[in-house]
C-alpha cells in the first residue's frame, strides 16, 4: 500500500506544480512554438481536465485499496497522452522540447501500472496477515 500511495501522491502534486502555471502561460506558449494558439477553449479546457486528473491521483492515494479500479483508468490517461505525443512528434508537427513531457508521463503510468498489481487483493491480503502476525 505505501508504494501505491507514494506514487499517487507524488504524481498528484508533481502534475498541480507542472500545471497550474499554464493557466497564466497561454501568449508564451504560441510566442515559444508558434503558431499563436487559436482556440483558447480547447487550451484552457485541456489544462482543465489534466488538473482534476491530478485531484484524482491525490484521492487514490489517500486509500489505494479502495480506488485499485482506477489506478488502470489513471494509467491509461497517462499512456493516452505519451502515444498522442508520440505519434505528434513522429510526424513532425511536435518539436522535441513540446514532446519531453512525455518522459515524466511514461514512467507514471508505468508506475501506476506497478502500483495496481502492488495492491491486488492476494496481496494485500497477506500483508495484512503478515501485520497481524506482528501484531500478535
Amino acid at each position: 500500500m505505501r508504494f501505491a500511495k507514494v506514487v499517487f501522491t507524488v504524481a498528484g502534486v508533481w502534475g498541480v506544480l507542472v500545471l497550474t502555471p499554464l493557466y497564466f502561460m497561454f501568449d508564451a506558449v504560441g510566442r515559444w512554438y508558434p503558431p499563436a494558439v487559436t482556440h483558447p477553449d480547447v487550451y484552457y479546457g485541456f489544462v482543465g481536465v489534466a488538473l482534476v486528473w491530478q485531484i484524482a491521483f491525490l484521492v487514490i492515494s489517500r486509500d489505494p485499496r479502495r480506488y485499485r479500479p482506477l489506478m488502470l483508468v489513471a494509467a491509461l490517461e497517462k499512456f493516452v497522452y505519451v502515444s498522442t505525443l508520440g505519434a505528434l512528434y513522429a510526424g513532425g508537427r511536435l518539436a522535441f522540447p513540446q514532446f519531453t513531457p512525455a518522459v515524466p508521463d511514461l514512467t507514471l503510468g508505468c508506475l501506476f501500472v506497478a502500483a495496481f498489481f502492488k495492491t491486488s487483493a492476494p496481496q494485500a491480503r497477506l500483508a495484512a496477515m503478515r501485520a497481524d502476525e506482528h501484531a500478535a
